[in-house]
């Protein structure tokens, strides 16, 4: 060796066209972060290091192991913050630690350039979108480079581009053949500062998740996608992902909402008119005392048109249309209503009930009406007691206790009450029969509702997808034809929103003719929004190149699903629902062999900064770039994910980075003593020894907190443990095993410093080398200790000896005081053992 470098290394060096330099001793000693940092980036993009090339389709072995690890792409609205520095060296951590266990690893990178994010960036800096957001790309992409991700550059893309946004359309055009895409005119969310419509699931306590502006209601011509259609399937495929967050499933779940019930007729026999109305409890049917209509219901005007209660009725509607969804549907608010005059018949038992209108009952629920019985719901109860409507109880206890009204048990302890022949059923007989009674004579049938509602996909904004539609006087709503796209955006100044599209502004554009009869006709002028763009652009990624279609199957197929995908919990029930509902109908169309994108899911905590979570929009972001100045990049790496468990929310401290930066000068320093130490002949060349033992144990702990457990702080602990062992004794046997340990291991975590540690101790390539395995009988031990937990949290530990099997385990356990002061009373329902590690009681 010459110093600490290999004679193998320099000549590498040499053939790579480095410039040859032999560093002295304070340079070898000092740790420089910028210059290493610099050079193994200048490395790996010079070697393609983590690059990964698709295989000929002909030639796809479905036996090699491969993996897809993805995170979300970001919005380059801006450059990257502390947040994106999280989700990202996250990510990176789970590359290395997979391409070095053996597998052949996807992980690609690219934009969500178009939409209100990007736009409303060139809007408050004055220039164009396109402009902006092309700049913002290459400093993300800068930034990126500097923190050192493993990232296939050759597959990078950005949905703003035409040769991406092609397939958007291509594929949109798929979905209107299939009879999933549609116009139609419908009341929206309307932003009345982005100037825009906004999907329901964009609208946040009422307000533009956006901008935080209160959303008003519009009725406008608009483009949908029937998800609608796709609502068992995406509720019932949950069964196929291997892993994803149970809360996160739980948010799917309730947006879509599905219930099960009747529809019920109710006639307006005055105006030959049947109102239906979904109810999961048509054993109250007979309680019902007076109807309700949402004021948007398109019943409205025509109740009251003419009628001595016109007025009333319709300045009501007006100051409704004024109020938020949350603000309506908030409990805590008094109900308000107005009576139209108008009776309807209840088809139990010809009861004529007085119709109102009230702002508690929304069209976008249910069929936007509501029979109203205030005994038996709370809503209606208070809006009977406001108004002095009738209060009728047709539910009790099963032993005929009088109860405080509204009573809502419909279990098998509760029965119906004054309900014909119905009463004195249980509750789940009383729905069963009444339902049935309905259905023999046509006024109802038992059906399946859901609050999921279509996608609203029309945005009137300039920034964003064209849709590839022509509307001619003659054909109607016609496609653009496939071999003429993409329609282009075309290149206007003024694209601020005042209303409508900024499109239409664009005459030349907006002329054209007719596919179909060659006629005048014009372009449609509302884009897409932007979840459109990101609910497929993860197929991509797997045929970046791809000119004839947006992906091969047999290349996606090889790829995809994604074996891992990573992202905020915020985007539960938008991108995530959209990307599965998108599969599903690729899956249909058969562009791709799975039902299902992304197997396992794993949501990071967020970046909070002055008790605000870390966003552009909030103007409390802290950007990496003067910290890796100051820090270099490595430091930070270690500690966005040393902070705290990487699901867990956590503040920000701006002086906690400087701990890990004195680890890695304290990693530095040790394998420099241990190769010193080598090269003076002090070191021993024993192979047992406490530190053999040590590396071993530390292996097994951070490859199963990888692996297993999935926890990123967790191992860097353990490895700061191992360095600060070595410390203690440079010179002792198994120092040099436990140098390469360390460094192998904080590898995935600080590649940089990882490299040229790894070459100073001889070796090349630290990016390529196989994970380190450890030895089972290093890790034997006569004891280890116990963790006891309750219901998931642990409620103590004890040291015991190894070996026992699992009764032995959970008797020891449940022995525990601390443990029996939580079980006390409660059932044993069940126990997980984990052998030589953990008991779990789970108690109900």
């Amino acid at each position: 060796m010459i110093g600490a470098i290999s004679v193998r290394t320099l000549l590498g060096r040499v053939r790579a066209g480095a410039t040859l330099f032999l560093p002295n001793e304070d340079e070898m000693r000092r740790y420089e972060p910028e210059q290493i940092e610099k050079k193994w980036q200048n490395v790996w993009a010079r070697e393609g290091a983590f690059n990964v090339a698709n295989p000929e389709p002909a030639d796809v072995d479905a036996d090699v192991p491969r993996t897809y690890v993805l995170e979300m792409l970001p919005y380059p609205s801006g450059e990257l913050h502390m947040g994106h520095v999280k989700n990202y060296t996250l990510g990176d951590v789970v590359v290395h630690f997979r391409r070095r266990n053996g597998e052949k690893v996807l992980r690609p990178m690219g934009y969500d350039a178009f939409g209100l994010p990007a736009e409303n960036a060139a809007i408050r800096e004055g220039g164009h979108p396109r402009a902006i957001t092309e700049r913002n790309i290459a400093a993300i992409r800068a930034q990126m480079r500097r923190m050192g991700w493993a990232i296939d550059w050759d597959r990078e893309l950005s949905t703003h581009n035409p040769d991406y946004y092609r397939w958007t359309q291509w594929l949109f055009l798929k979905f209107y053949e299939k009879g999933l895409a549609y116009r139609r005119e419908a009341p929206v969310n309307w932003c009345p500062v982005d100037q825009t419509v906004l999907a329901n699931e964009q609208v946040i306590d009422g307000c533009c998740e956006r901008c935080g502006a209160e959303v008003e209601q519009k009725s406008l011509e608009q483009w949908f996608f029937k998800i609608t259609e796709y609502a068992d399937r995406l509720l019932d495929e949950m069964d196929l992902l291997e892993s994803w967050p149970e809360r996160v499933l739980t948010m799917q779940r309730n947006w879509i909402g599905r219930s099960h019930g009747a529809e019920v007729r109710f006639r307006i026999a005055d105006l030959d008119i049947d109102v239906p109305v979904f109810t999961t409890r048509s054993d109250t049917l007979f309680g019902a005392t007076f109807f309700v209509l949402a004021p948007e219901h398109p019943l409205v005007a025509e109740l009251v048109q003419g009628t001595a209660r016109e007025g009333e009725v319709m300045d009501y509607v007006r100051q409704a249309a004024g109020r938020t969804t949350v603000e309506r549907a908030s409990a805590e608010r008094e109900k308000t209503g107005v009576d139209t005059g108008r009776t309807i018949t209840n088809p139990v038992n010809g009861a004529e009930l007085p119709i109102w209108i009230a702002d508690y009952v929304l069209l976008e629920y249910g069929t936007g009406a509501i029979m109203a019985v205030p005994a038996h719901d709370e809503r209606d109860h208070e809006f009977a007691t406001t108004f002095g409507l009738e209060i009728r109880q047709v539910v009790e206890p099963a032993d005929g206790a009088a109860v405080e009204l509204p009573y809502t048990d419909k279990s098998t302890d509760a029965r119906a009450l004054n309900s014909a022949e119905f009463s004195g059923l249980p509750i789940p007989e009383a729905i069963d029969g009444i339902t049935a009674w309905l259905e023999e004579r046509s006024l109802g049938e038992a059906t399946v509702h859901y609050r999921l509602r279509d996608w609203l996909l029309s945005r009137q904004r300039y920034w964003g997808c064209p849709i590839p539609i022509v509307h001619c006087e003659s054909c109607g709503t016609v496609p653009v034809p496939m071999d003429e796209l993409p329609v282009l955006l075309p290149e206007i100044e003024d694209y601020v929103p005042k209303g409508r599209s900024p499109l239409a502004a664009a005459e030349d554009w907006v002329a054209t003719s007719c596919p179909a009869c060659g006629a005048e006709a014009r372009r449609e002028t509302d884009t897409m929004d932007t979840f459109v763009d990101s609910s497929w652009y993860f197929l991509r990624y797997a045929d970046a190149h791809c000119d004839t279609l947006p992906v091969r199957r047999e290349i996606v197929d090889y790829w995809a699903p994604i074996n891992q995908y990573i992202g905020g919990v915020e985007h539960a029930i938008l991108h995530l629902m959209y990307a599965r509902f998108f599969t599903k109908v690729m899956n249909d169309l058969d562009l791709v062999g799975f039902r299902e994108p992304f197997l396992r899911l794993f949501t990071q905590g967020m970046i909070y900064r002055d008790g605000a979570k870390m966003s552009k929009s909030k103007g409390n972001v802290v950007p990496p770039d003067a910290l890796i100045d100051e820090f270099g990049a490595d430091a930070l790496r270690l500690y966005i994910l040393f902070m705290g468990p990487a699901e867990d929310d956590v503040e920000w401290q701006d002086s906690g980075i400087e701990g890990t930066s004195r680890f890695l000068g304290r990693l530095w320093r040790v394998v420099h003593e241990v190769v010193d130490s080598e090269s003076a002949g002090r070191a021993s060349v024993a192979s047992e020894g406490p530190l053999f033992h040590t590396a071993h144990e530390t292996i097994a702990k951070v490859s199963d907190d990888l692996g297993r457990r999935f926890q990123f702080n967790t191992p860097v602990a353990s490895v700061m443990a191992l360095v600060n062992e070595i410390s203690k004794a440079p010179d002792s046997p198994g120092a040099r095993f436990a140098c390469e340990t360390a460094v192998s291991l904080i590898q995935p975590y600080a590649p940089h410093v990882a490299e040229e540690l790894w070459e100073r101790l001889g070796h090349e390539r630290l990016w390529e080398h196989s994970w380190p395995a450890a030895d089972a009988s290093m890790l034997e031990h006569d004891t280890f200790e116990l963790v006891v937990q309750v219901n998931g949290k642990v409620r103590d530990r004890a040291h015991v000896a190894t070996g026992l099997d699992k009764d032995a385990l959970v008797s020891m356990a449940i022995s525990l005081p601390k443990v029996q002061s939580h079980l006390e009373g409660r059932e044993v329902r069940k126990t997980i053992v984990v052998p030589d590690k953990l008991v779990n009681i789970v108690v109900g």
